[in-house]
Protein backbone atom coordinates (compact mmCIF):
# COMPACT_ATOMS: atom_id res chain seq x y z
CA UNK A 1 0.00 0.00 0.00
CA UNK A 2 1.44 3.30 -1.07
CA UNK A 3 1.95 6.10 1.69
CA UNK A 4 -1.23 8.45 0.18
CA UNK A 5 -3.64 5.26 0.82
CA UNK A 6 -2.59 5.15 3.90
CA UNK A 7 -2.91 9.03 4.93
CA UNK A 8 -5.92 9.32 7.59
CA UNK A 9 -9.42 11.02 6.95
CA UNK A 10 -9.39 14.01 8.90
CA UNK A 11 -5.94 15.49 7.40
CA UNK A 12 -8.39 16.14 4.22
CA UNK A 13 -9.59 20.35 4.54
CA UNK A 14 -13.20 20.29 4.56
CA UNK A 15 -14.50 22.97 2.33
CA UNK A 16 -18.13 23.24 3.91
CA UNK A 17 -16.70 23.65 7.38
CA UNK A 18 -14.66 26.70 6.14
CA UNK A 19 -17.06 28.44 4.61
CA UNK A 20 -19.35 28.30 7.81
CA UNK A 21 -20.66 31.95 8.87
CA UNK A 22 -20.16 33.26 12.31
CA UNK A 23 -22.90 33.36 15.24
CA UNK A 24 -25.37 35.92 14.27
CA UNK A 25 -25.36 39.16 16.81
CA UNK A 26 -28.74 39.65 18.84
CA UNK A 27 -30.42 42.32 17.29
CA UNK A 28 -30.53 45.93 19.29
CA UNK A 29 -34.34 46.45 20.81
CA UNK A 30 -35.27 50.53 20.69
CA UNK A 31 -37.98 51.34 22.66
CA UNK A 32 -39.73 55.19 22.55
CA UNK A 33 -41.55 56.66 25.79
CA UNK A 34 -43.76 59.02 23.50
CA UNK A 35 -45.29 60.72 26.44
CA UNK A 36 -42.22 61.90 28.02
CA UNK A 37 -41.45 63.06 25.40
CA UNK A 38 -44.55 65.06 24.26
CA UNK A 39 -44.54 66.17 28.07
CA UNK A 40 -40.62 67.38 28.12
CA UNK A 41 -41.75 69.43 24.73
CA UNK A 42 -44.92 71.36 25.94
CA UNK A 43 -42.88 71.75 29.01
CA UNK A 44 -39.90 73.18 27.22
CA UNK A 45 -42.78 75.55 25.21
CA UNK A 46 -44.30 76.89 28.13
CA UNK A 47 -40.92 77.89 30.13
CA UNK A 48 -40.10 80.28 26.78
CA UNK A 49 -42.97 81.39 26.59
CA UNK A 50 -42.97 82.70 29.94
CA UNK A 51 -39.67 83.67 29.44
CA UNK A 52 -40.70 85.98 26.71
CA UNK A 53 -43.86 87.29 28.61
CA UNK A 54 -41.82 88.32 31.24
CA UNK A 55 -39.02 90.25 29.09
CA UNK A 56 -41.61 91.81 27.31
CA UNK A 57 -43.20 93.18 30.69
CA UNK A 58 -39.90 94.68 32.04
CA UNK A 59 -39.36 96.25 28.92
CA UNK A 60 -42.07 97.92 28.86
CA UNK A 61 -42.09 99.17 32.58
CA UNK A 62 -38.61 100.41 31.81
CA UNK A 63 -40.10 102.17 28.59
CA UNK A 64 -43.35 103.51 30.81
CA UNK A 65 -40.61 104.62 33.83
CA UNK A 66 -38.21 106.02 31.29
CA UNK A 67 -41.13 107.89 29.80
CA UNK A 68 -42.33 109.22 32.99
CA UNK A 69 -38.84 110.79 34.08
CA UNK A 70 -37.93 112.04 30.61
CA UNK A 71 -38.68 115.70 30.45
CA UNK A 72 -37.45 116.01 27.63
CA UNK A 73 -40.38 113.99 25.53
CA UNK A 74 -37.97 111.96 23.32
CA UNK A 75 -36.10 114.87 21.75
CA UNK A 76 -32.84 113.79 20.02
CA UNK A 77 -29.41 114.97 20.33
CA UNK A 78 -27.94 116.25 16.54
CA UNK A 79 -24.42 116.93 16.10
CA UNK A 80 -23.83 120.44 14.63
CA UNK A 81 -20.51 120.74 13.63
CA UNK A 82 -16.56 121.41 14.55
CA UNK A 83 -14.98 117.93 16.98
CA UNK A 84 -16.92 114.82 16.56
CA UNK A 85 -14.81 113.63 19.50
CA UNK A 86 -15.19 116.24 21.83
CA UNK A 87 -16.68 115.59 25.38
CA UNK A 88 -17.18 119.50 25.82
CA UNK A 89 -20.41 120.26 24.14
CA UNK A 90 -21.70 123.65 23.22
CA UNK A 91 -25.38 123.38 23.04
CA UNK A 92 -27.83 125.21 20.07
CA UNK A 93 -31.42 126.13 21.77
CA UNK A 94 -33.27 126.65 19.09
CA UNK A 95 -36.41 129.59 19.16
CA UNK A 96 -38.47 129.63 15.72
CA UNK A 97 -41.77 131.32 15.16
CA UNK A 98 -44.27 132.92 17.00
CA UNK A 99 -44.49 131.76 21.22
CA UNK A 100 -47.70 131.16 22.61
CA UNK A 101 -47.04 128.43 25.03
CA UNK A 102 -43.50 128.31 27.17
CA UNK A 103 -43.90 124.77 28.46
CA UNK A 104 -42.97 123.44 24.54
CA UNK A 105 -40.35 122.64 22.58
CA UNK A 106 -38.03 125.33 23.85
CA UNK A 107 -38.87 123.94 27.45
CA UNK A 108 -38.00 120.35 26.41
CA UNK A 109 -34.63 121.66 24.82
CA UNK A 110 -33.71 123.16 28.08
CA UNK A 111 -34.20 120.34 30.10
CA UNK A 112 -32.34 118.25 28.03
CA UNK A 113 -29.25 120.64 28.52
CA UNK A 114 -29.72 120.51 32.58
CA UNK A 115 -29.74 117.01 32.69
CA UNK A 116 -26.12 116.65 30.50
CA UNK A 117 -23.45 117.12 32.53
CA UNK A 118 -21.10 117.42 29.64
CA UNK A 119 -22.35 120.69 28.14
CA UNK A 120 -20.45 124.06 28.56
CA UNK A 121 -22.56 126.74 26.98
CA UNK A 122 -25.51 127.33 25.54
CA UNK A 123 -26.11 129.54 22.52
CA UNK A 124 -29.29 130.95 21.65
CA UNK A 125 -30.62 131.23 18.03
CA UNK A 126 -33.57 133.44 17.77
CA UNK A 127 -35.86 133.67 14.77
CA UNK A 128 -39.62 134.96 16.05
CA UNK A 129 -41.30 137.99 16.43
CA UNK A 130 -42.16 137.10 19.76
CA UNK A 131 -45.30 136.37 20.99
CA UNK A 132 -47.43 136.08 24.30
CA UNK A 133 -46.57 137.65 27.56
CA UNK A 134 -46.72 134.79 29.67
CA UNK A 135 -44.96 132.76 27.61
CA UNK A 136 -42.26 135.10 26.60
CA UNK A 137 -41.34 135.42 30.46
CA UNK A 138 -41.55 132.18 30.73
CA UNK A 139 -38.92 131.08 28.37
CA UNK A 140 -36.60 134.25 29.94
CA UNK A 141 -37.20 132.69 33.55
CA UNK A 142 -36.57 128.89 32.45
CA UNK A 143 -33.12 130.24 30.59
CA UNK A 144 -31.98 132.03 33.19
CA UNK A 145 -32.64 129.48 35.58
CA UNK A 146 -30.48 127.14 33.36
CA UNK A 147 -27.61 129.84 33.22
CA UNK A 148 -27.45 129.93 36.91
CA UNK A 149 -27.79 126.28 38.09
CA UNK A 150 -25.27 125.04 35.50
CA UNK A 151 -22.99 127.93 35.76
CA UNK A 152 -22.14 127.98 31.99
CA UNK A 153 -22.37 130.96 30.14
CA UNK A 154 -25.22 132.29 27.46
CA UNK A 155 -24.63 133.59 24.31
CA UNK A 156 -27.32 134.54 21.72
CA UNK A 157 -27.73 134.26 17.93
CA UNK A 158 -30.25 136.44 16.21
CA UNK A 159 -31.23 135.51 13.12
CA UNK A 160 -33.87 137.02 10.58
CA UNK A 161 -35.63 138.52 13.49
CA UNK A 162 -35.93 138.81 17.05
CA UNK A 163 -38.10 141.64 18.00
CA UNK A 164 -40.14 142.51 20.83
CA UNK A 165 -40.88 139.04 23.01
CA UNK A 166 -37.95 137.36 21.01
CA UNK A 167 -35.64 140.60 22.46
CA UNK A 168 -37.25 140.24 25.82
CA UNK A 169 -36.05 136.13 25.83
CA UNK A 170 -32.40 137.54 24.86
CA UNK A 171 -31.77 138.98 27.83
CA UNK A 172 -31.71 136.26 29.67
CA UNK A 173 -27.80 136.83 28.85
CA UNK A 174 -27.41 138.51 32.19
CA UNK A 175 -24.07 140.91 33.02
CA UNK A 176 -21.93 138.86 30.56
CA UNK A 177 -20.19 141.54 28.52
CA UNK A 178 -20.50 140.58 24.55
CA UNK A 179 -23.13 138.12 24.37
CA UNK A 180 -25.48 139.27 21.81
CA UNK A 181 -24.87 139.06 18.58
CA UNK A 182 -26.87 140.05 15.47
CA UNK A 183 -26.60 138.91 11.83
CA UNK A 184 -26.26 141.63 9.28
CA UNK A 185 -29.84 141.33 8.21
CA UNK A 186 -31.45 140.75 11.74
CA UNK A 187 -34.40 143.33 12.78
CA UNK A 188 -34.70 143.82 16.63
CA UNK A 189 -35.79 145.95 19.29
CA UNK A 190 -39.92 146.35 18.83
CA UNK A 191 -40.07 146.66 23.21
CA UNK A 192 -43.34 147.08 23.66
CA UNK A 193 -46.93 145.31 24.53
CA UNK A 194 -50.14 145.13 22.21
CA UNK A 195 -53.70 143.83 23.00
CA UNK A 196 -54.95 143.36 19.49
CA UNK A 197 -58.54 144.75 18.97
CA UNK A 198 -61.30 144.96 16.43
CA UNK A 199 -64.13 146.86 16.25
CA UNK A 200 -67.00 145.38 14.16
CA UNK A 201 -69.51 147.46 15.42
CA UNK A 202 -70.03 149.32 12.55
CA UNK A 203 -70.46 146.36 10.36
CA UNK A 204 -73.10 144.64 12.61
CA UNK A 205 -74.76 147.73 12.39
CA UNK A 206 -75.12 148.08 8.54
CA UNK A 207 -76.44 144.11 8.40
CA UNK A 208 -78.73 144.74 11.14
CA UNK A 209 -76.58 141.87 13.75
CA UNK A 210 -76.98 142.70 17.33
CA UNK A 211 -74.85 141.21 19.81
CA UNK A 212 -77.09 140.12 22.34
CA UNK A 213 -74.64 138.18 24.59
CA UNK A 214 -75.57 138.05 28.68
CA UNK A 215 -72.42 138.44 31.25
CA UNK A 216 -71.94 139.04 34.62
CA UNK A 217 -70.99 142.64 34.24
CA UNK A 218 -70.52 144.70 31.34
CA UNK A 219 -66.58 144.67 31.74
CA UNK A 220 -66.96 141.32 31.01
CA UNK A 221 -66.99 142.11 26.86
CA UNK A 222 -64.78 145.03 27.10
CA UNK A 223 -62.43 144.03 24.20
CA UNK A 224 -65.35 142.46 22.17
CA UNK A 225 -64.96 142.89 18.78
CA UNK A 226 -68.90 143.92 18.56
CA UNK A 227 -69.12 147.06 20.26
CA UNK A 228 -67.10 150.08 20.56
CA UNK A 229 -64.35 150.15 23.35
CA UNK A 230 -65.46 153.12 25.63
CA UNK A 231 -63.00 155.71 27.60
CA UNK A 232 -63.82 154.14 30.60
CA UNK A 233 -62.97 150.70 29.26
CA UNK A 234 -59.61 151.99 27.21
CA UNK A 235 -58.32 153.58 30.50
CA UNK A 236 -58.55 150.06 32.61
CA UNK A 237 -57.20 148.29 29.47
CA UNK A 238 -53.99 150.90 29.14
CA UNK A 239 -53.41 150.16 33.05
CA UNK A 240 -52.97 146.65 32.38
CA UNK A 241 -50.38 147.14 28.96
CA UNK A 242 -48.60 149.62 31.14
CA UNK A 243 -47.91 146.95 34.12
CA UNK A 244 -46.85 144.81 31.43
CA UNK A 245 -44.84 147.34 29.61
CA UNK A 246 -42.86 148.09 32.99
CA UNK A 247 -41.81 144.38 33.41
CA UNK A 248 -40.51 144.21 29.62
CA UNK A 249 -38.42 147.57 30.44
CA UNK A 250 -37.11 146.05 34.22
CA UNK A 251 -36.31 142.86 31.82
CA UNK A 252 -34.11 145.06 29.51
CA UNK A 253 -31.90 146.70 31.94
CA UNK A 254 -31.07 143.03 33.31
CA UNK A 255 -29.67 141.87 30.29
CA UNK A 256 -28.50 145.43 29.10
CA UNK A 257 -26.73 147.35 32.02
CA UNK A 258 -26.01 150.07 30.26
CA UNK A 259 -29.66 151.51 30.56
CA UNK A 260 -29.62 150.81 34.42
CA UNK A 261 -29.89 154.60 34.93
CA UNK A 262 -32.45 154.72 37.93
CA UNK A 263 -35.27 155.78 35.80
CA UNK A 264 -38.13 152.97 33.66
CA UNK A 265 -37.03 154.22 30.51
CA UNK A 266 -35.02 152.36 28.03
CA UNK A 267 -32.73 155.84 26.32
CA UNK A 268 -29.87 156.09 24.46
CA UNK A 269 -27.78 158.25 26.34
CA UNK A 270 -25.53 159.67 23.48
CA UNK A 271 -28.51 160.88 20.92
CA UNK A 272 -31.19 160.91 23.78
CA UNK A 273 -33.78 158.50 21.83
CA UNK A 274 -36.26 156.93 23.55
CA UNK A 275 -35.90 153.08 22.79
CA UNK A 276 -38.76 151.32 23.93
CA UNK A 277 -41.60 153.07 21.39
CA UNK A 278 -42.17 149.61 19.75
CA UNK A 279 -40.08 150.67 16.80
CA UNK A 280 -38.05 147.72 14.96
CA UNK A 281 -34.06 148.53 14.38
CA UNK A 282 -31.75 147.08 12.12
CA UNK A 283 -28.71 145.47 13.39
CA UNK A 284 -26.49 148.53 12.24
CA UNK A 285 -29.06 150.77 14.27
CA UNK A 286 -29.45 147.97 17.29
CA UNK A 287 -25.47 148.22 17.67
CA UNK A 288 -25.58 152.23 17.90
CA UNK A 289 -27.99 152.22 20.64
CA UNK A 290 -26.32 149.64 22.76
CA UNK A 291 -29.47 147.08 22.23
CA UNK A 292 -26.99 144.53 20.95
CA UNK A 293 -23.20 143.45 21.36
CA UNK A 294 -21.70 142.94 17.92
CA UNK A 295 -23.10 142.36 14.46
CA UNK A 296 -22.02 138.25 13.89
CA UNK A 297 -23.62 134.99 12.55
CA UNK A 298 -23.86 131.91 14.18
CA UNK A 299 -20.05 130.87 14.24
CA UNK A 300 -19.45 133.88 16.03
CA UNK A 301 -21.68 133.53 18.50
CA UNK A 302 -20.17 129.84 19.00
CA UNK A 303 -16.88 130.87 19.37
CA UNK A 304 -18.14 133.38 22.16
CA UNK A 305 -19.50 130.69 23.75
CA UNK A 306 -16.22 128.45 23.63
CA UNK A 307 -13.97 131.17 24.97
CA UNK A 308 -16.35 131.87 27.49
CA UNK A 309 -16.50 128.31 28.49
CA UNK A 310 -12.96 127.71 28.70
CA UNK A 311 -10.60 130.17 27.02
CA UNK A 312 -7.78 127.25 27.53
CA UNK A 313 -9.48 125.73 24.56
CA UNK A 314 -9.96 126.00 21.14
CA UNK A 315 -13.68 126.83 19.88
CA UNK A 316 -12.97 124.16 17.52
CA UNK A 317 -11.87 121.50 20.15
CA UNK A 318 -15.74 121.47 21.43
CA UNK A 319 -18.38 119.30 19.99
CA UNK A 320 -21.98 121.89 18.96
CA UNK A 321 -24.98 120.14 19.07
CA UNK A 322 -28.77 120.86 18.77
CA UNK A 323 -32.24 118.85 19.49
CA UNK A 324 -34.27 117.84 17.36
CA UNK A 325 -38.38 116.49 17.64
CA UNK A 326 -38.74 112.48 17.57
CA UNK A 327 -40.40 111.29 14.46
CA UNK A 328 -44.05 110.84 15.93
CA UNK A 329 -45.88 108.13 14.91
CA UNK A 330 -48.91 109.81 14.33
CA UNK A 331 -46.85 111.98 11.73
CA UNK A 332 -45.35 108.21 10.23
CA UNK A 333 -49.56 106.80 9.96
CA UNK A 334 -50.82 109.94 8.67
CA UNK A 335 -53.12 110.36 11.87
CA UNK A 336 -51.79 114.03 13.11
CA UNK A 337 -53.26 115.00 9.22
CA UNK A 338 -56.25 113.90 10.71
CA UNK A 339 -56.18 115.46 13.95
CA UNK A 340 -56.00 118.87 12.41
CA UNK A 341 -58.73 120.62 11.60
CA UNK A 342 -60.14 120.23 15.15
CA UNK A 343 -57.20 121.18 16.70
CA UNK A 344 -56.95 124.14 14.16
CA UNK A 345 -60.14 125.28 15.50
CA UNK A 346 -59.28 125.28 19.14
CA UNK A 347 -56.38 127.06 18.51
CA UNK A 348 -58.64 129.96 16.76
CA UNK A 349 -60.56 130.28 19.76
CA UNK A 350 -57.44 130.49 22.03
CA UNK A 351 -56.73 133.53 19.58
CA UNK A 352 -60.09 135.19 20.25
CA UNK A 353 -59.38 135.26 23.57
CA UNK A 354 -58.14 138.90 23.98
CA UNK A 355 -53.94 138.40 25.30
CA UNK A 356 -51.20 141.27 25.72
CA UNK A 357 -48.44 140.15 23.26
CA UNK A 358 -44.94 141.22 22.88
CA UNK A 359 -45.26 140.78 19.44
CA UNK A 360 -44.35 142.41 16.12
CA UNK A 361 -47.49 142.66 14.59
CA UNK A 362 -51.05 143.86 14.96
CA UNK A 363 -53.16 140.61 14.24
CA UNK A 364 -52.72 137.22 16.22
CA UNK A 365 -50.50 134.94 13.98
CA UNK A 366 -52.59 131.60 13.14
CA UNK A 367 -49.62 129.70 11.50
CA UNK A 368 -47.18 128.91 13.38
CA UNK A 369 -45.96 128.40 17.53
CA UNK A 370 -43.66 127.79 19.51
CA UNK A 371 -40.44 126.20 18.55
CA UNK A 372 -41.71 125.65 14.36
CA UNK A 373 -44.62 123.95 15.62
CA UNK A 374 -48.00 123.78 13.97
CA UNK A 375 -51.28 125.58 16.26
CA UNK A 376 -52.65 122.09 17.41
CA UNK A 377 -48.95 120.32 17.96
CA UNK A 378 -48.02 122.04 20.82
Amino acid sequence: MSPSSDSPAEDTPNPAAQAADPAPMAPTVIVQNNGAGRLQRFMSFVGWTGFILCAFSLMSHFGAETDYFDTSEGIKEQFHSRSQDAKDKIAIISVSGVILEGDGFIKRQIDRIRADDNVRAVVLRIDTPGGTVTGSDYIFHHLVKLRKEKKIPLVVSMGSMATSGGYYIAMAVGDQDQTIFAEPTTTTGSIGVIIPHYDFSGFLERWNIKDDSIASHERKQMLSMTRELNPEHRLIVQEYIDESFLRFKEIVKQGRPVFRDGTDDIIDKATGTDLATGEMFSAQKAKKYQLIDKIGFLDDALDRAAALANPNLKPSSFRIVQYKKPVSLLNITGLAQQQTTGNRLQALLELAAPRAYYLTTSLPVLITATGMEPLGDR
